[in-house]
């Protein structure tokens, strides 16, 4: 199983989360490449500390939202949205390869994750800036949604998903983070989640139905309050349990 965290969300003064602690921890880190987070400094110190740590790069892309953190949904024509996924990619595996290493994967951020996961045209549209970068270039998506049909049917490899540190709908998605209960903060109840999500692909949903939720990646938001314990604690649950964590691709 493989545990990733999105990391160098930080702007100029702005600091968030503690990406040195995460990336002793994760396997795979979705490094924000400017447009909903980060910067040129950021992005290269994160890499440099990723390379260092043999911590696989991916590159965190998102809608051009600074002011909204990447998580109010644009209205962008699908060609636009492409060539702006292929311009993140693009930036983030300059610095990835200045550290000896290179980006491996996208994950799309925020309210582009959740917008691409049902909208067919915007799913269609990721797939696309993702193909016009490189065609072996993994994508992380959403379990049973527009963007993973999309990435098959356009042969991009795709792998599955899944929040520990998020509620889930009945229907499988996430909740709104405007409704309560939609972050879990709870280390021991997450770490638990999480081993129930690695070893049987099931997690309890919000209104306390069973989901299937087949992944291959782990998920904890480095933004989460007290995400470096829920990491640590999900990390310890796992390898205790006999789970391997290695990245995904």
């Amino acid at each position: 199983m493989d545990l990733n965290s999105d990391l160098g969300e930080g702007f100029g003064a702005w600091e968030m989360g503690d990406d040195e602690a995460m990336l002793d921890i994760v396997t795979s880190a979705n490094i924000a490449c400017g447009f909903h987070a980060g910067e040129a400094s950021v992005m290269r110190r994160v890499c440099v500390r990723a390379a260092e740590r043999g911590v696989t790069i991916g590159a965190h892309v998102g809608y051009r939202d600074l002011a909204g953190f990447g998580r109010r949904a644009l209205d962008i024509a699908p060609e636009d949205l492409a060539d702006e996924v292929l311009y993140q990619i693009g930036a983030l595996d300059a610095f990835a390869r200045a550290a000896g290493s290179q980006v491996r994967y996208v994950k799309a951020h925020g309210a582009l994750y959740n917008t691409a996961g049902v909208d067919s045209k915007q799913a269609a549209a990721l797939v696309e800036g993702v193909l016009r970068f490189r065609e072996e270039l993994a994508l992380l998506c959403p379990p049973d949604s527009e963007m993973l049909r999309a990435a098959q049917a356009a042969g991009v490899p795709a792998y599955a998903e899944a929040f520990a540190d998020r509620a889930y709908t009945p229907e499988g998605r996430l909740v709104s983070r405007k409704l309560p209960g939609a972050v879990l903060y709870d280390a021991d109840d997450v770490a638990a989640r999480a081993l129930t999500m690695a070893t049987t692909g099931e997690v309890v949903d919000a209104e306390g139905g069973k989901l299937s939720l087949r992944a291959d990646s782990l998920c904890v938001h480095g933004d989460t309050p007290g995400a470096v314990e829920l990491a640590r604690r999900i990390r310890d649950s796992l390898t205790e349990s006999g789970v391997k964590l290695r990245p995904f691709v």
